[in-house]
């Protein structure tokens, strides 16, 4: 079957049909293709613009091509280009005629766009339900760890004395932004296009709003010729997959870091694990390397969907074959790491004591000895420089904060009393008893408001999960 027609006296060049053709990539779209495809015919059938009989001889012809695709008996052909003209080519074979009948008052414009969409927000919920997965597992280290200290660090350099939990808890403050642009990227995805045909509207009584409540899309779109051309709920949803691999690379890089024997915070499972083709005492994280490399390619494909849209003019252009394979890959590098990341965490042991004498090491009190000063009247910038000359003195003579008696502290500054001597980093810790503190308490406050937190977020993927249409609901309404 000839599906895009009469106007052309040749066939297409062999190498131009394989170099335009996109079923490669956009394969992948075959359920929300025939998904949008029978909302589409049960409108048809509802406004009168086909009959009954007709809306439900493609409805049965689709839901036979959608169970030969998920049997895998279905043919992709090169010939047809995309996905949209493997099922429509093979509708007809099994229907005949008739199957024309479906693009009536369609685009392959707005079609793409629909089925993008529709694939769009099924994937955001994938990577909302992984995303609250490595959450849930940090949340489960950070209840283990309310009470291990370990040294926090500013330039790589030891800082001050934190919680451990209180540092896991960053990482889950930055995954629960992620789950708030995925929530974006949802909302901006989830609007019907379909009506908008090529470009100027379509001239059939048609029911747009129809089509949007069966798809279960929050609306429809304002201007027919934004409607086939915008491809920003793509660039988004790409870019939170960027901004997300960073923070899981981020992460990673910690995790490569404190697995070293130089840190020796963390061991990491075997299962997680690599050894060495020639070393046998290795033990590599190659895994949380993989996906600090692999946020290279999810930035990569903020570049690539830019740029594929900055010098297109309205409305539709060929230059948007290319977006799918941007945004696919994109999901898909954010999906996968998310589902290695969270056993990956789930089954690491920290070393509690080595953490615990790290964060007392390098000085990490000084700034608690400063406040101790500046809590006794002294300036802080004052007793910032009392306590830097102190430190100084100390590496030169190779002591500590703690080696130093009382006098030794009264001879830089008279201010200091016996309360500095019982300075150490259970205390120092527990001092930063403020919102958003390092303070044990704090960390059990912030631990209860995330944990009520993750089952908002769970309840909100559960309803839209349940609540989105499937092929045969929608098949079953026609007529």
């Amino acid at each position: 079957m000839e599906l895009w027609g009469g106007r052309f006296a040749e066939e297409p060049s062999l190498v131009a049909l394989e170099f335009g053709a996109s079923i490669s990539v956009d394969r992948r779209m075959a359920h929300q293709d025939i998904l949008g495809s029978l909302a589409h015919s049960r409108m048809l059938v509802a406004t009168g613009i086909i009959t009954v009989d007709e809306g439900r001889a493609i409805a049965s012809g689709l839901l036979q091509v959608l169970g030969e695709i998920d049997g895998g008996g279905f043919e992709f052909r090169t010939s047809r280009e995309d996905i949209h003209g493997n099922v429509e080519g093979r509708l007809h074979e099994l229907i005949g005629d008739v199957a024309g009948k479906l693009h009536t008052a369609r685009s392959r414009n707005d079609q793409v766009a629909l089925d993008t969409r529709l694939w769009t927000r099924e994937a955001v919920l994938v990577l909302v339900a992984r995303t609250l997965d490595v959450i849930t597992t940090l949340l489960h280290q950070v209840r283990r760890h309310i009470r291990t200290w370990m040294p926090a660090y500013t330039h790589l350099q030891r800082a001050q004395p934190v919680v451990l939990g209180h540092h896991l808890l960053a990482y889950v403050e930055m995954l629960r932004r992620d789950v708030q642009r995925l929530h974006d990227c949802f909302d901006r995805a989830n609007i019907s296009p379909l009506g908008s045909g090529a470009l100027a509207g379509v001239p059939y009584p048609i029911d747009r709003s129809m089509v949007a409540r069966d798809l279960g899309m929050g609306g429809v779109t304002r201007n027919s010729m934004d409607a086939v051309s915008d491809r920003d709920y793509q660039v988004e949803t790409i870019y939170a997959c960027a901004l997300l691999m960073t923070h899981l690379s981020r992460f990673a890089e910690e995790i490569v870091l404190w697995s070293t024997t130089e840190f020796g915070f963390v061991r990491l499972s075997d299962a997680f694990s690599t050894g060495s083709s020639i070393m046998p005492q290795k033990k590599n994280p190659d895994y949380a390397e993989l996906i600090r490399g692999k946020a290279g390619r999810s930035i990569a494909q903020i570049v690539t969907i830019l740029t594929v849209l900055k010098g297109t003019a309205l409305t539709y252009n060929k230059d948007f074959q290319e977006d799918k394979a941007a945004l696919f890959d994109a999901v898909d590098t954010a999906a996968v790491s998310l589902a290695v990341l969270a056993p990956m965490l789930a089954t690491a042991e920290f070393d509690e004591d080595r953490l615990a004498a790290a964060a007392g090491e390098g000085f990490a009190l000084a700034t608690d000895y400063a406040d101790h000063l500046a809590s006794r009247g002294v300036p802080f910038r004052i007793a910032h420089h009392v306590v830097g000359r102190i430190v100084a003195d100390c590496v030169a003579q190779r002591r500590s904060l703690a080696d130093l008696s009382l006098e030794e502290l009264r001879a830089h500054a008279p201010e200091f009393d016996e309360a500095v001597l019982r300075v150490d980093v259970a205390a120092s810790v527990s001092a930063r008893d403020v919102h958003g503190g390092t303070a044990p308490r704090q960390v059990e406050a912030a631990l209860a408001e995330a944990d009520a937190w993750l089952v908002r977020e769970r309840g909100w993927l559960e309803a839209w999960r349940s609540s989105l249409p499937t092929c045969a609901a929608i098949a079953a309404l026609i007529g």
